[in-house]
């Protein structure tokens, strides 16, 4: 099999990778770039681009629901979660083809697919559309990014559980959400499904939300997402989660004593973790 060399490669398409690979290229060298599913990494694909998207159409059906106390009376407003959902697609895709299109036209040589350390400069990618190709690095950029983290809760792997990127994916409006997390992707996902129309119960373990930001600020935030009609447990320790019937039922460990929570859905949202696929 012959080996392609290269000066660099860079290993993942995110937000640090791809400025990255464009600058080698730029400063002369030769730069190839693996990345095993999309273009952009996690903002683009699985952060901020799909749920600010998502958010907006959150927003839109929240000031829908107080236009009366504007003046613009809109009735039997229900909300198309499929058309969130197809609408957050073709932006994320839309960015996805840009950023290709910028690496390419930097001069960067893709490779889609998974790779693996031969030696200390030589990967071997396995192809997504099939096939291996060997290629050779003078210098190699591990850029994996990170996913989502799951909490060692009993009972966990006995339920369905959604992740912050899976529940992007919901064709429809959970009638009860219980999150476990309160820090920003607990609280943006809470706050966007309670303004579409869910039950949302958010569970977090410390004292305050937004564990690293002010007390004063976390109480703020805690205040209006209160008025908007979440139900903030703090200081509520996930002891145990459970099946049944149509239901998933977590067990908590509150200051006041212990309690049962209901919900249709679950999602955990306790931070992320390194990725480490690349072997």
């Amino acid at each position: 099999m012959t080996t392609e060399q290269f000066d660099a490669v860079v290993i993942g398409s995110g937000q640090g990778g791809n400025p990255l690979a464009r600058a080698l290229v730029a400063s002369g060298r030769k730069t190839a770039l693996i990345e095993r599913a999309h273009i952009g990494g996690t903002c683009i694909n699985e952060g901020c681009t799909p749920t600010k998207t998502m958010v907006a159409s959150a927003r839109v059906a929240y000031l829908a629901r107080r236009g009366a106390d504007y003046g613009a009376v809109s009735e039997g407003l229900r909300i198309d979660l499929a058309t969130v959902r197809q609408r957050k697609r073709a932006i994320v895709d839309d960015f996805r083809s840009s950023g290709k299109r910028g690496l390419e036209q930097a001069g960067v040589t893709l490779f889609f697919g998974e790779g693996r350390f031969v030696d200390a400069h030589e990967i071997v990618i396995a192809l997504n559309d099939g096939g291996e190709r060997t290629i050779h690095g003078e210098q190699i950029i591990i850029n994996t990014g990170a996913r989502p983290a799951n909490p060692p809760i009993p009972g966990l792997n006995s339920v369905p559980f959604l992740d912050s990127t899976s529940i992007m994916e919901l064709a429809q409006v959970p009638e009860h959400l219980l999150v476990i997390g309160g820090g920003y992707i607990g609280l943006e996902f809470g706050q966007m499904f309670r303004r579409f129309g869910s039950a949302v119960t958010i569970v977090q373990r410390g004292k305050q939300l937004l564990g690293r930001e002010d007390e004063d600020m976390a109480n703020a935030v805690a205040e209006i997402l209160r008025e908007d009609g979440i139900d903030v447990l703090l200081e509520t320790e996930p002891q145990h989660v459970a099946r049944a019937d149509e239901s998933i039922v977590l067990s908590v460990k509150t200051p006041g004593g212990e309690r049962e929570l209901r919900g249709s859905h679950l999602l955990l949202a306790v931070g992320r973790r390194p990725q480490h696929r690349y072997t």
